[in-house]
């Protein structure tokens, strides 16, 4: 298709609805400086993320003082980042494979360098750029022949072969060759490179995991495998810093690479309608290490070094319903560089059916000069592997729990080489918290999930039914409504007099009008508000001139994470998946410091980021913004990115909250999911997030979570994150909303719904895409003191809520809670 063809199709999608998020990107500028400070940490984090899977005979670093002979045509054509709006980001620049190993003084073979740099550039040949919802997997591969290969191999002895792909948003992986799977000709070309050459490195330019089984056939004929990920504007000078050895590799998985597909445990993924979560708690390692060790390709927590690492346990203590372990790390080998040492638990069965093991603490080194050690401590809160029990077998109904039995503790560097350090023995169930039943998929949806028995002392698969939900969900919303506060009328009062601390914040929400406490409910209206800096996702708060007169300032938004999506020049950076594994949680929290500095820059309050679903299924299209298929990795690195940005004046803002786990019929389907397995691995890093970070924002998910869309669900965001959690900010949908009736209220709907559930802010604020605009529907007052209607109690709960954000963000240095 033509360029004009491609832009005739975008603006169809655009006014119709198809493609809600896509952004102009006519405009932009691109003649802005890069900063330099977000560009030096960016490099290094991305440089710490790749993950060496392979290296026979230290076949890496390359020899500079020799040629290399580079194929591929990713090479040139380099995916930064995935797509969507976790991607879409003007960078300043970006490097490319070839420029990065140009600048780290590698010296390439120029024959079959200018053989691509020809057949790259050639018109015929240009990376169709596609549109919203359909952009490349994969670029087609430079056809090659053998002759010619044979005679790149007389001049080099080692050959560095880069094979890239992408996924997105409205955009999944499939079980199609360019996809999941070689394309022939990728195929081709690695016949004949390893078939050449006696050294053949492998780069993988990836956002999620891929098929390795191809891979993997090749056996020795592929030296080395670099997993180097999507790493943003710095991708090509960070892979080459690790390929030339001025890094040491030290990232390591946050998933495991079976051997198949057919090997992961999330078989059900992709329905169009609605995915039952029959895995439940089996997520990743969780399963494999449980139940199918051998089908393991490289397990959880894996990846090499350039160097030789000893770890030393000198202390396990289990005080006060927290176990530490104090390790001694030293470099036993020839070169400098850092170690990753994970903790994991292993808990007895029990009758409610637990993982093999759990990741419990991890902790990585500082760069460690050969021949030097350093003290690490690991602690781990009970509760990060206690087990939620839905069902009552346990003894203990809607409680987190340790059952009675043998507990190890292991340490290793990786879930498959962790070895016993501690133990810790409980004769009877412990009760870490009682909770109430929340989640829980209705009767009519009841299904049945895998667990885990013993039979005959070997731990064997079974599949129980799920728990149902028993509660009256009516009942709970009427017994727990707020109280209203007096109204006052207009008292002159400002926002500043709240920051200020002269006036309380119910004082100022009681003078508010509903009309005005309905404008704060939702956003202005459009993306790119003209309240803010262009191209921005849309403005709330003051979005109207009322508010403002008020002294609320507009809080306007951005999306992310992988930097900030403006018409203006803003970093890239490596993808959450890349990030998480690098495991290290300070450098991520700096690199998100200078970001949020950079929005302060740029003009904007809030970043919509991190994206921190489980990587459930290796298809899913966004699984280059989330960070691992393990909720406590998960929860530590969206707390380093929430702490990193709010050290700033701005606003953070995790999503998609939550079981947004695929990206096909996103807007309808509905993840069946049981109240563990959200509890256990579907929250889990929300909750770890929430409590350690304190994030201003949160974004609920397009999806349905057992019936009621995420946006409309009550016992998600009230009973759970704000009654359980103590969670106090603002909650906003994701784009645009479906609308629906409450079942248990049916005069109750859409905004009056949504206002109901906690979720405070309809964004952008128009009904639909084509609106561009946000008129009072009508939905959120007009059962306002009617019987079973919206109460004037939760519309100033509501603008509360906005109002503290708004406070926090705009007011950083002045408000105090």
């Amino acid at each position: 298709m033509t360029n004009w063809g491609y832009k005739a199709v975008r603006k169809v999608l655009q006014t119709f609805g198809g493609a809600e998020l896509a952004q102009q990107q006519s405009g932009r500028i691109t003649g802005e400086p890069g900063n330099p400070e977000v560009a030096t940490l960016a490099r290094r984090a991305g440089a710490e993320s790749c993950v060496l899977l392979k290296n026979n005979n230290h076949t890496l670093p390359l020899d500079l003082s020799a040629p290399v002979a580079l194929f591929g045509r990713v090479q040139k054509n380099y995916f930064y980042v995935g797509n969507g709006s976790g991607g879409d980001v003007s960078a300043p620049y970006s490097i490319n494979l070839v420029q990065g190993l140009v600048n780290a003084g590698v010296q390439l073979d120029s024959t079959v360098l200018a053989a691509y740099e020809s057949w790259c550039t050639a018109s015929v040949n240009d990376p169709d750029p596609g549109f919203w919802g359909h952009w490349p997997r994969y670029y087609a591969e430079m056809p090659v022949k053998q002759d010619w290969v044979q005679a790149a191999a007389k001049r080099c002895q080692t050959a560095v072969v880069v094979i890239g792909r992408s996924a997105g948003e409205d955009r999944e992986n499939t079980l199609k060759k360019g996809s999941f799977y070689l394309t022939n000709k990728e195929k081709a070309l690695l016949d004949a490179v390893t078939a050449a050459f006696q050294k053949v490195v492998l780069v993988l330019n990836i956002g999620s995991i891929m098929d390795f089984a191809e891979i993997d056939a090749y056996c020795d004929k592929i030296s080395a495998i670099l997993l180097a990920w999507q790493l943003g504007m710095e991708s090509g000078n960070a892979v080459a810093d690790v390929l030339t050895g001025q890094v040491n590799p030290s990232g390591r998985l946050t998933d495991t690479i079976a051997k198949t597909y057919a090997d992961y445990p999330a078989q059900n993924f992709g329905n169009k309608a609605e995915n039952r979560y029959t895995e439940d708690i089996f997520v990743g390692y969780r399963y494999f290490e449980t139940f199918a060790p051998e089908r393991v390709l490289y397990p959880f927590g894996y990846g090499l070094s350039y160097t030789d690492f000893a770890c030393k346990v000198t202390k396990t203590e289990t005080k006060d319903q927290t176990v530490t372990v104090q390790v001694q790390v030293e470099n036993i080998g020839a070169l400098s560089g850092k170690q990753v040492v994970q903790l994991y638990a292993c808990c007895p069965c029990g009758a409610l059916g637990k993982a093999a093991k759990v990741l419990i603490a991890f902790a990585k080194t500082e760069e460690l000069a050969p021949g030097k050690h350093q003290s690490l401590t690991l602690t781990a809160p009970y509760r990060h592997f206690a087990s939620f029990d839905d069902s009552g077998a346990a003894g203990h109904k809607n409680a987190w729990l340790l059952e009675a039995g043998d507990y190890a503790f292991c340490l290793g560097t990786d879930v498959r080489s962790a070895v016993p350090c501690g133990d810790l023995h409980l004769a009877d169930t412990l009760v870490l918290e009682q909770c109430c039943q929340l989640l829980a998929p209705p009767a009519d949806s009841g299904f049945d999930r895998l667990t885990a028995t013993v039979q005959n002392g070997k731990v064997t698969q079974t599949y129980a039914p799920v728990p149902t939900a028993t509660v009256d969900l009516k009942q709970e919303i009427l017994d727990h409504l707020p109280p209203a506060l007096p109204v006052t009328g207009n008292k002159g009062f400002v926002l500043a007099d709240v920051a200020e601390g002269s006036v309380s914040l119910d004082d100022f929400v009681a003078q508010l009008s509903t009309t005005e406490m309905e404008l704060l409910s939702r956003g202005e209206g459009m993306m790119d508000s003209p309240l803010g800096a262009s191209g921005n996702a849309g403005a709330m708060a003051g979005v109207s001139e009322s508010l403002r007169q008020k002294g609320i300032p507009p809080v306007i938004t951005t999306d992310g994470p992988s930097g900030i999506r403006l018409r203006a020049t803003c970093s890239l950076l490596p993808s959450g998946t890349a990030l998480a594994c690098s495991w290290n949680l300070p450098l991520v929290q700096d690199l998100y410091a200078t970001m949020g500095r950079e929005m302060v820059d740029k003009g904007t309050d809030v970043l919509l980021a991190p994206g921190m679903n489980i990587h459930r299924n290796p298809l899913c299209g966004r699984n280059f913004e989330y960070f691992s298929e393990d909720p406590l990795v998960t929860g530590k690195l969206a707390a380093a990115v929430v702490q990193g940005l709010q050290s700033a004046p701005v606003s953070a803002c995790p999503k998609h909250f939550a079981c947004n786990n695929q990206e096909y019929n996103r807007n309808h389907n509905n993840s069946v999911v049981s109240a563990r397995a959200m509890r256990e691995i579907y929250l889990r890093g929300f909750e770890i997030c929430i409590k350690e970070a304190h994030p201003k924002n949160l974004m609920t998910s397009y999806n349905k979570i057992n019936g009621v869309w995420s946006h409309y669900n009550y016992q998600l965001c009230t009973a759970l994150l704000r009654e359980e959690w103590g969670y106090t900010g603002n909650v906003m949908t994701d784009w645009w909303m479906r609308y629906a009736a409450s079942p248990e209220f049916p005069e109750l709907r859409d905004n009056g719904y949504r206002v109901r559930a906690q979720v405070d802010v309809l964004m952008p604020g128009a009904k639909t895409a084509i609106s561009k605009s946000a008129p009072n529907d009508g939905s959120l007052l007009a059962t306002l003191g009617k019987p079973d209607g919206i109460t004037l109690g939760e519309l100033q709960r509501t603008a509360k809520n906005v109002l503290r954000m708004t406070l926090r963000t705009k007011f950083a240095g002045q408000y105090k809670d």
